[in-house]
């Protein structure tokens, strides 16, 4: 039978031999996530943040609310409405739409109104943390979907309470509006801030490159 090396030690002394033993690594190098990889894995999260902001870009204002213009006598929705509106336009809405219909426009700015300025606020400041390195500017950037989506969903709910109110108030129809047309003016900034933000990115990295090829 083979001795145990405590055996062999014992028999022999010290010329007793003891094979070695070593043990498997537990670090596969294989798996080291370089800079790279992660700016990589970031841009894979954008392009899908970007295409689930725009699915549902559509789905909510080309989709969802256009067919609830079909409850209104063809008025559209408070949200699709770029420029504001007033308080005869409110009142006009309020009297068209039953209480079914005020429910359906509710249960949008829950569901797909409440998604998409998550979803595209989320991407954005995304994309704009991978590709831009200076802070300042960079918190500049993020300020833009920050607000975005901030405004949006206080626009859902005051659109909701203006909605369902008893009696109408002009004070929550200028809310309401105010909050609408802000909602759109950051949606058109946070796109050119991300526009920027991919400039700057390669901008940034175009001159790492040349500084890399350049001479000693």
């Amino acid at each position: 039978m083979a001795k145990t090396p405590a055996q062999r030690i014992k028999k022999h002394g010290n010329k007793a031999v003891v094979p070695q033993h070593q043990l498997p690594s537990v670090i596969n190098p294989s798996t080291s996530r370089s800079p790279e990889k992660a700016k990589s894995n970031s841009n894979l999260i954008v392009v899908a943040g970007a295409v689930a902001s725009l699915f549902l870009f559509w789905y909510l204002h080309l989709l969802t609310l256009e067919q609830l213009t079909q409850l209104s006598g063809g008025l559209a929705m408070p949200d699709s409405l770029i420029g504001g509106f007033d308080r005869d336009f409110v009142g006009q809405l309020r009297a068209a739409m039953n209480p079914d219909a005020l429910g359906q426009l509710s249960y949008v700015h829950k569901t797909a109104g409440t998604l998409f300025p998550l979803i595209f606020g989320f991407s954005w400041l995304l994309l704009i943390g991978i590709n831009v390195a200076r802070k300042p500017l960079r918190w500049a950037l993020w300020a833009l979907p920050l607000l975005f989506a901030a405004v949006r969903l206080w626009g859902n709910a005051a659109i909701d309470t203006m909605m369902s109110a008893n009696v109408l108030d002009p004070t929550q129809v200028a809310l309401a509006s105010g909050l609408t047309v802000a909602g759109w003016v950051l949606l058109v900034l946070s796109l050119l801030a991300g526009g920027a933000a991919v400039f700057i990115g390669r901008k940034s990295g175009a001159a790492r490159r040349a500084r890399g090829h350049a001479p000693s």
